[in-house]
């Protein structure tokens, strides 16, 4: 359901910009607002989870993501649809926090390993469905429904929880570190809105320049503070695991390498190319089912191939299948993305069933919530960061080139500025309407070109974020750091 959350949105975010007259920015906060308070509470809730009772907080996690689901559904406005994706964070948070504990106090030896592949696999399908069901959603009833879904879906998961799952918890559990809370979510917080002010002002402005600052502050101090805890959310020793460590680079690089590009794939298939988002959810089952397809195979080999061998060369196939997409221009079909979508699900696919037993299995599982949590985290993390990075990028680039190009139309003179930062505010429809036929004509087919310049430059960035995380995880991850706290599911 949590993942469903993030690739069934992402085809709807055209609709929902014409619904609400959202800004590029906004559309930028309505994935970002989910994952930021996601990625700030997952530390948190697993502290509490490991205290509390998983199962206890799992069920809590539940209500507060099924309503928030059904608030975003009831949006009148773009800021109540992002406060109330910030409520599905939180309730996100508790969820992906406990889910993976829960697996790892439920599992010992290789049923641990066959139990995180299945979780992998079950993530693989949620990634692969998502576009499609979204579009059918969105298309065939509104926009609304992509949240709606999840009410029946969530009632019948506290259900299922209910009878199914027993209570958990760590004997010893510390209080939660709420220093470190603070300090990490707005850390978190000011580094991600300083990316997407950046989009309508640049790096170099004041306000964007103090952000950055303020959350390098932040986050050392947070460091300082996780140090000298006795009972730090973060606990960094467990870096010292290389094991742990590569496993959170794979987690960071795979949602900020492919799974933020999707937002502006869809913006690309839609907005560009004029796909409605059914056809538009149609077109990304080239990337979603070869994730599904390897997602399968790839949980069964859990327990037969050590790690390292499908979390590493899996992030360098995403690599390779994002440079694959390059080399589009105004004149492109969706085409030309299709042998990237199959290499890039083909990599995903490979990564995602073995990345969780990266981090809960390797240490003990006392500390399984706590290891979860950093995990996950890490995903969130690389989501709210990578959309926000690559957003700067594509939002830049294209307002240069608009701008360049525009100087050169006769009659628009002067004008530049004034129409990219219409396409960056999602009002270019109305601008072109004011223009002559001939200018209209013109203008459109420069924002079909700037668009897909600065979608081949993030491209590029994806790519590059894809193939460092699989080289540092290829080299990181050892299947003697699962053998030593004897539950692992390396062979």
């Amino acid at each position: 359901m949590l993942l469903l959350d993030i690739t069934i949105v992402n085809v709807a975010l055209p609709d929902i910009q014409r619904a609400l007259s959202s800004s590029f920015s906004d559309l930028q906060w309505v994935v970002d607002a989910y994952a930021l308070t996601l990625a700030a509470f997952l530390l948190t809730a697993g502290s509490l989870a490991d205290m509390f009772g998983r199962r206890r907080l799992y069920l809590i996690g539940l209500v507060i993501f099924t309503a928030a689901s059904v608030l975003c559904g009831f949006a009148t406005s773009t800021l109540m649809l992002q406060l109330s994706r910030a409520l599905q964070g939180v309730g996100g948070a508790i969820m992906f926090a406990v889910s993976l504990a829960l697996l790892a106090d439920a599992f010992r030896g290789r049923d641990r390993g066959v139990a995180f592949g299945v979780w992998g696999a079950v993530t693989g399908l949620a990634v692969a469905i998502g576009p499609l069901l979204g579009g059918v959603l969105t298309s065939g009833l509104s926009w609304r429904w992509i949240f709606f879904v999840n009410a029946p879906l969530g009632v019948a998961a506290v259900i299922i929880s209910l009878m199914k799952v027993a209570e958990s918890r760590a004997p010893h559990a510390a209080r939660p570190d709420w220093a470190g809370f603070a300090l990490f979510t707005v850390a978190l917080s000011s580094l991600v809105y300083g990316l997407i002010e950046s989009n309508q002002k640049s790096f170099t402005d004041s306000l964007v320049l103090g952000c950055f600052a303020a959350a390098a502050l932040l986050l050392i101090v947070f460091v300082i503070v996780e140090l000298r805890s006795a009972h730090p959310m973060f606990d960094l020793s467990l870096f010292r695991l290389p094991t742990f460590s590569g496993g959170s680079v794979a987690a960071f690089g795979v949602s900020a390498s492919i799974f933020a590009m999707i937002l502006y794939l869809v913006l690309y298939l839609q907005d560009i190319l004029g796909y409605s988002p059914l056809a538009t959810g149609v077109r990304l089952m080239v990337l979603s089912g070869g994730i599904l397809a390897t997602s399968t195979l790839a949980g069964r080999l859990t327990s037969h191939v050590p790690v390292r061998l499908l979390v590493g060369p899996g992030l360098i196939i995403v690599g390779v299948g994002l440079l694959l997409m390059r080399g589009l221009d105004a004149s492109s079909s969706w085409t030309h993305l299709i042998p990237g979508m199959i290499v890039s699900g083909v990599g995903v696919g490979m990564v995602n069933p073995p990345l969780a037993s990266t981090a809960v299995g390797v240490v003990k599982p006392q500390r399984a919530g706590m290891a979860s949590g950093i995990n996950s985290t890490f995903r969130q993390v690389g989501i709210a960061t990578g959309i926000a990075l690559l957003g700067t990028l594509f939002s830049n680039k294209g307002h240069s080139e608009v701008v360049s190009r525009v100087t050169a139309v006769h009659g628009l003179s002067g004008r530049g500025s004034q129409i990219a930062t219409a396409v960056q505010s999602g009002q270019i429809e109305h601008v072109l309407s004011k223009l002559p036929p001939q200018a209209r004509q013109s203008v459109g087919m420069i924002t079909r070109a700037a668009f897909t310049t600065g979608l081949d430059r993030i491209l590029l960035v994806a790519a590059i974020i894809a193939l460092a995380s699989g080289v540092i995880s290829l080299a990181a991850i050892r299947s003697k750091d699962f053998a030593h706290q004897g539950g692992g599911s390396q062979p």
